[in-house]
């Protein structure tokens, strides 16, 4: 009967790039989720952004508004299916950690980050803060929300990215007294 070699343990620099990409997987999933079962509450967000009906009205940058309600939606539909995407992302870069498939569960759980970065960071940050105005209103500002996951997508990103070998079954065994 054939035996299965011994699994070195895993290191604590692994297990925190397995439990943080399956945080932010877990995160962006309930996010998706919510924004598809109460559709219409995070809706009205995006119609307002993008329509800039609560920021100050200045007419150096209104000419930006965008008011068709289809254009509008589309934009929010094309949001909730990019979250959908980078949930699977990274719900596989998190399998791939489970399975110890390094290189390729870094590689996944970069590619799923870099998305929600660019969601939140160019998408939310970038363009609707600073293109639509909306760090002009007090009512639909999503700007806090959207630098929170941008900081917690580049922590766990750089974690993921770390240099890290896995402990030696010597280097795992007790060290002996001098």
């Amino acid at each position: 009967m054939a035996s299965t070699p011994p699994r070195t343990p895993r290191s604590a620099l692994h297990l925190s790039a397995t439990l943080l990409t399956a945080t932010v997987a877990l995160y962006i999933a309930l996010v998706a989720f919510g924004n598809i079962t109460d559709f219409g509450t995070n809706q009205q967000f995006v119609r307002h952004v993008f329509a800039m009906d609560t920021t100050f009205k200045d007419d150096d940058l209104m000419w930006r508004a965008v008011t068709s309600k289809g254009l509008q939606d589309t934009a929010y539909v094309a949001i909730i299916v990019w979250e959908t995407l980078a949930a699977l992302v990274l719900g596989y870069g998190t399998w791939l950690w489970v399975r110890r498939d390094d290189a390729q569960a870094r590689r996944v759980s970069t590619y799923g980050l870099l998305m929600l970065m660019l969601l939140f960071g160019a998408g939310f940050i970038a363009i609707g803060g600073e293109w639509f105005s909306m760090w002009q209103s007090d009512t639909w500002n999503g700007l806090d929300a959207a630098l929170r996951v941008f900081i917690l997508s580049g922590t766990v990103l750089i974690v993921v990215n770390l240099p890290f070998r896995e402990p030696t079954a010597s280097a795992s065994a007790e060290p002996s007294a001098h």
